[in-house]
């Protein structure tokens, strides 16, 4: 470190731009829990792709005065195309699959690369993918071309797949005494991303509202302009830690049963994939992700189904119109609570697992889960609302936490040296969870209402099946041990990997780097994602409301 100037909070005049890895190597004045914000402002971003349900019945109706009998006329293939005609819900919603198939497989090819290019360079390249592909959409929602949307939904997909792996290497780096806390954090923004765009988008598609049509184009530019600016700063504010960094006081853990599922040791990305251990946590994650996209597709109308006239509190004597308003207000105010505990759930779970050690925290949501899913036929059958909706929330807060959990989980099992890229080929779980779990669920539910099952019954089974998956997925945990030593690195592999990102030295100020003060900067950087935090968090409760 000698041989370069050193800055407050890092090293600049190293020998790459602006956005390269050794250009953001912490300075002596710089403390830790500055990256957690930087972290959430990326994720706070991308996790709006929850939100946007909001988007689909506008997009759906930006045409005035179509032609409803030609338009009825009208297939897939000229849908695509067409300026005449609106589009249907059904085809609009594939841009969420796109969003979700292209995360998965963009994390698992770029995964390695991003551990080379560091933190500061994924985090732009995602802002430009995510917020400028938004502002790409809006424009082609403006001129009307599905075909068009789709392509740009895959430059989204790719900025939602590398903002979300972005900074897991980093801060597991930063916290390795509390793995669980620091990615907890992170993940936390993707769940919570929604409570603050959705409300946001519908303002503005509100604003901008004319002839009775929503102003969808102007939203999408205007959240990616945000969302870009955002992303930037979250990317510009990361640092990492240098090499042989420790937090002061900090030892691994002495207790046995812990110490044996963390390795001291580290498995490269392409040997990763070779061992049962990435199967069995792949299957943990896409067994527990399949089970929470099933609730999470059906719990608006599974509540309007199972309960009904039960939701309607006051409203039980008043007229049709009065009624149906109560039931989706109810089931609206589900959603909110469901992406509330979404969201706390990642750091709960994740922070209990730093406690109770990564194995033990997923026995223990996957049992949880599988009695509450069982639990909710009976709910239902005795007509009792509360703890059917306490259920669904305690559900998606365990959903949220297998995501927070498993970048340490990987940590743990594969070593920190390669934990981004590895916990990028593990995404795949989620994109193939993604199709899986709705699909599922929407084909069981059409299929016993065609068999002439009530509607109040047709989740039963359904739910059944969820609790099955999550046996499955306690199956999976049971079985995973710590990695052979044959697919550790080698002392000459690890001193190579640790080249090509410039750690192959314990660095000088390894010892004094990262001891500042929290400070005013601090306080700045969490008030700066802690308060559109706050506002989400305001919005779900005051929706939550009409459930009580």
């Amino acid at each position: 470190m000698s041989a370069h100037s050193q800055t407050e909070y890092g090293s600049p005049l190293r020998s790459g731009g602006l956005l390269a890895r050794d250009r953001i190597i912490a300075g002596p004045n710089f403390n830790r829990w500055l990256v957690p914000p930087a972290a959430l402002a990326i994720h706070l971003c991308i996790g709006m792709a929850y939100g946007f349900s909001v988007f689909w019945l506008p997009m759906s109706r930006q045409i005035p005065n179509a032609d409803a009998k030609a338009c009825a006329m009208q297939n897939f293939a000229t849908e695509l195309f067409t300026t005449a005609c609106n589009w249907s819900v059904p085809s609009v919603t594939h841009v969420f699959e796109i969003f979700i198939a292209v995360l998965g497989i963009s994390a698992a090819i770029w995964g390695g690369w991003l551990e080379h290019a560091g933190p500061r360079k994924a985090g732009f390249i995602s802002a430009l993918c995510w917020g400028g592909g938004l502002i790409l959409l809006g424009i082609a929602v403006s001129i009307h071309q599905l075909w068009l949307i789709y392509i740009i939904s895959v430059i989204c997909g790719i900025g939602q797949g590398l903002g979300y792996i972005t900074p897991v290497s980093t801060l597991i780096k930063w916290f390795p005494d509390r793995r669980g806390l620091a990615t907890g954090f992170a993940i936390l923004g993707y769940g919570g991303g929604a409570m603050i765009g959705a409300p946001l988008a519908v303002w503005i598609m509100t604003h901008f509202a004319g002839n009775g049509i929503a102003g969808v184009p102007e939203a999408l530019i205007g959240l990616g302009v945000i969302y870009f600016l955002v992303m930037s700063a979250g990317a510009f504010g990361f640092r990492v830690a240098p090499t042989g960094w420790r937090p002061l006081g900090f030892t691994p853990s002495t207790d046995d049963k812990k110490r044996q599922m963390i390795t001291q040791n580290h498995v490269h990305l392409s040997k990763s994939i070779r061992t049962p251990q990435f199967w069995l946590i792949w299957g943990v994650l896409c067994l527990n992700v399949t089970a929470g996209v099933g609730v999470i597709s059906m719990a608006s109308p599974m509540l309007q189904d199972v309960f009904g006239a039960k939701l309607l509190g006051d409203a039980t004597n008043a007229s049709a119109t009065v009624q149906r308003t109560a039931i989706v207000a109810a089931a609206a105010g589900l959603v909110g609570l469901i992406s509330l505990f979404n969201a706390l759930g990642r750091i709960f779970w994740a922070s209990l697992s730093d406690k109770i050690g990564r194995k033990t925290m997923y026995y223990t949501i996957f049992v949880i889960g599988i009695i509450l899913y069982c639990l909710l036929p009976t709910w239902g059958y005795l007509g009792l609302p509360t703890p059917f909706v306490l259920s669904i929330c305690i559900i998606l807060s365990m959903y949220g936490g297998g995501f927070a959990t498993v970048p340490a989980y990987l940590a743990d099992i594969f070593g920190s040296q390669m934990v981004g890229a590895i916990h990028g080929r593990l995404i795949t779980a989620w994109s193939v969870a993604g199709v899986i779990g709705p699909a599922l669920i929407a084909g069981l539910r059409e299929f016993e209402i065609t068999h002439g099952v009530a509607h109040n019954r047709v989740y039963d089974v359904t739910l059944y099946i969820m609790a099955a998956l999550l046996l499955g997925g306690l199956i999976c945990n049971f079985f995973v041990k710590p990695v052979h030593e044959k697919y550790h690195m080698t002392d000459e592999e690890l001193a190579h990997e640790r080249t090509l990102v410039r750690e192959d030295k314990v660095s000088d100020n390894a010892a004094t780097a990262a001891r500042g003060n929290f400070g005013l900067g601090g306080a700045l950087a969490w008030l700066a994602v802690g308060v559109p935090f706050l506002i989400g968090f305001y919005i779900a409760i005051t929706k939550a409301e009409a459930l009580f």
